[in-house]
Parts: structure tokens; C-alpha cells; sequence
């Protein structure tokens, strides 16, 4: 997989640009703050449909479009995927024809020109993207983790981002009953629809996330080892609000990190279960007005021989450990869709001692496609400088040197 052309509209710092791509690595060097990184923002969020560094999509638009009554940001890319041409046009619409001080704001996802659901876009393009922030993936919130693992599953588990936007609305609409439920009482009966639909969506979401961290676990082991010169092993812990797996009896609980293989777990099964610990949750969750079983409270830790990185995982160990990561999810995502993911590197080269670059630098020559930024070209050896594309980005111009 590899994308031919990208232009953007109204998009960051870019009023209008339009870029083709070769099928290769593409380096983007230029100083701070010049559009680099927004080039990068920018396919990543083809992949994702979301944007990588801001919470809001209206700051994604760009800050000097002029003031009329409607605005729109826009993202192009045209891809080959599996041999055919496919575009992807994200459209980012502001409205304040009817209300200026508060103007509408919209998304539009088109596949190929047809106006599609995000849903149902997902999938169409993969990239794996490495930023520096990204420790927050290890060093972070569950959040942040479970952001992460929802993210790389919507891009290659067909159904998976429709699952989660229905649980999600489910989620919500149970907590707000729970919430009448404590203030005024009533049936506790009333939940039962809610548990159904939380239990029918979270089942699937939760098998597609044991199956996914129990592959990229696969992937992680001998690529950490390497890193590490065999002195690190690394460990997926997944931590799931709801076990389905039984304690067996008169096992003492031991203060001691392991990891239990839930993959020969049914969907069905985890259904039947988290709806059974739905019901048996009912007082407490009125009391809290909160649903405390489900996918929206799982957690995933990362551990280098037993040592949680986390709490006691040094700036070396995580970066290392996240290196890992992403080197898995190529691997994985290449595994389960049969194409490379577009590899986006964003400054990561400074975060890296000599070995880890020239580790990274391996991996850049897998993919059919990669783009790389950085601010200094010493970061990369002569050699890579001469075999590859470097383009020079300047205030928003984009040149090839």
C-alpha cells in the first residue's frame, strides 16, 4: 500500500497544497514549526480519520482562511491499494452562516467520491505513525492506552470502530438511567435493554482485543530481545474489568505479574458473561451512577522482565519498549490486511541512540512507503540521505532538494 498524492485545503499552516508521491521513503527536513509534521498529521488521519495531535477537528483548520459565512478544510489522498487506485476526501465544514458567534462545525468522509460513513472507511487505508509523544501509550493514562489499541483495531478489525460507537452511545445511556435510578428510584428492570446492547458490543470488542494484544505480544518478544541484546523480556498484561476466566479453587492470590490466555475465549461466552456481571453490579453501579464493568474500564500494562514500565521503567526502557511496539504493529497490521502500512515517522530519530536509529532505519526499508521528518540530516547516515528523497518544507512550501 502506498499513497500517490495528497492534497490539502485550508488544512494547518496550508492554504492549498498539492504533493506526488513516489513509492518509497520520503525525508522531510525544514525547522520548526514550517508544515512538516502537518504533512504527516495529514495521512495519518486518512488512516485514523481523527486527528493524532488535537482533541478538537476545528483546530486542524487553517487559522488564516478568510471570514465567510462557510469554510471548509479539506484532505485528499489517492492510495494503491492491493493494486487499485482508491481516494479517501475528508472535509472539515464550518457554518456560521446562521450563527457566527457559535458557527456549526461538520465532518464529510468520502470513499472514492461516495459519501460514506466514518465507519464504514475505516480499514480502506493503514498507516502506522511514531511520534515522540507517543510514550504516553506506556507512560499514560488506561485511557490513553485504550485510545491507542481502538485506533489500530478500527484501521483492520472489520466492524470493530461500528461495535465500539454503539457501546459508546449504549455507555451513555445507561449511566444516565443509572444516574435517575440513585436520585428518583424505579425499576432496576429498566437496565436490562441497556445491559443487552453494552453486553452484545462489548463482547466483540473485548475477543478482538485479546486476539490483537496476544498477536502483537508474538511480534513484540523476539523484536525486544533484539533491542535489548537478549536481556529484556517484554509482556502485553491485559486487565480486563470483566475475567472470564474462573479462579481455580483454593489458588492463593500472589503478589506476581503473569500473563492468562484468554484467546480460546468465544464471543459468546464473554457476552453471556458480561451480561451476568452487568445484573450483579446493579446496586453498586446506582450507587456510583456509573457502569463499572465493561471495555471502557480495561486496562493494558506493559511489562520488561515482570517490571512494570509504568511505574518503575526508565526514559531507555520505555523508549525502547515503544520502539517494540511499533515495530510489532507493522508486522501485525501486514499479517492481518496483507499490504504494508504507510510507516509515519515524525522527529523520532533524536529520540534514539546510534543502534536504535539504524534499528528503526531497518524497519523504514520493509515498507513499500515511509515518510520521516526531521529538523537535522546528520540524524541519518550519509547513505540514507543519498538513497532516499529529501524535501525541503519552508513556511508552508514544500520543495524537493
Amino acid at each position: 500500500m502506498y499513497l500517490t498524492r495528497l492534497s490539502l485545503t485550508n488544512y494547518r499552516i496550508f492554504s492549498r497544497l498539492e504533493l506526488d508521491f513516489p513509492r518509497r521513503v520520503i525525508l522531510f527536513t525544514g525547522q520548526n514549526a514550517q508544515g512538516k509534521t502537518s504533512i504527516l498529521e495529514a495521512v495519518a488521519y486518512l488512516a485514523n480519520l481523527s486527528s493524532i495531535s488535537t482533541a478538537n477537528d476545528r483546530q486542524l483548520m487553517n487559522f488564516y482562511t478568510p471570514n465567510e459565512p462557510i469554510t471548509v478544510a479539506r484532505i485528499l489522498g489517492e492510495f494503491v491499494r492491493a493494486g487499485r487506485r482508491q481516494t479517501i476526501e475528508v472535509r472539515l465544514i464550518q457554518d456560521a452562516a446562521t450563527n457566527p458567534a457559535n458557527p456549526r462545525f461538520s465532518k464529510q468522509v468520502l470513499l472514492d467520491g461516495v459519501k460514506k460513513r466514518i465507519s464504514d472507511v475505516y480499514g480502506q487505508f493503514n498507516a502506522v505513525t511514531f511520534l515522540p509523544q507517543m510514550s504516553r501509550v506506556i507512560e499514560g493514562t488506561p485511557a490513553d492506552r485504550r485510545q491507542y489499541f481502538d485506533e489500530i483495531l478500527s484501521q483492520v478489525e472489520p466492524g470493530y470502530s461500528r461495535h465500539l460507537s454503539a457501546y459508546t452511545k449504549a455507555l451513555a445511556q445507561r449511566n444516565a438511567l443509572l444516574k435517575t435510578l440513585a436520585e428518583v428510584g424505579g425499576d432496576k428492570a429498566q437496565l436490562e435493554p441497556w445491559d443487552e446492547l453494552l453486553a452484545r458490543h462489548g463482547s466483540l470488542i473485548m475477543h478482538a482485543r485479546i486476539l490483537a494484544l496476544a498477536a502483537l505480544e508474538k511480534q513484540a518478544i523476539p523484536i525486544h530481545q533484539r533491542l535489548t541484546r537478549d536481556l529484556e523480556i517484554l509482556q502485553f498484561q491485559y486487565q480486563p474489568s470483566y475475567e472470564p476466566l474462573k479462579k481455580p479453587a483454593g489458588q492463593m492470590a500472589l503478589p506476581v505479574q503473569t500473563t492468562l490466555d484468554r484467546t480460546g475465549i468465544s464471543a459468546e461466552e464473554l457476552e453471556r458473561g458480561i451480561l451476568a456481571a452487568l445484573k450483579q453490579c446493579y446496586h453498586a453501579d446506582i450507587q456510583r451512577c456509573q457502569t463499572s464493568i465493561g471495555p471502557h474500564r480495561d486496562e493494558v500494562r506493559f511489562l520488561s522482565n515482570q517490571i512494570d514500565l509504568e511505574d518503575f521503567g526508565s526514559r531507555g526502557q520505555t523508549r525502547t519498549a515503544l520502539l517494540t511496539l511499533k515495530f510489532a504493529e507493522v508486522t501485525w497490521m501486514k499479517q492481518r490486511t496483507g499490504e504494508w502500512p504507510v510507516l509515519l515517522l515524525d522527529e523520532i530519530m533524536a529520540e534514539l541512540d546510534p543502534q536504535r536509529r539504524k534499528d528503526l532505519l531497518s524497519v523504514v526499508g520493509q515498507v513499500e512507503q515511509a515518510f520521516l521528518t526531521a529538523t537535522d540530516l546528520d540524524m541519518f547516515t550519509p547513505e540514507f540521505v543519498h538513497e532516499h528523497e529529501v524535501w525541503q518544507v519552508n513556511q508552508g512550501i514544500v520543495t524537493r532538494s
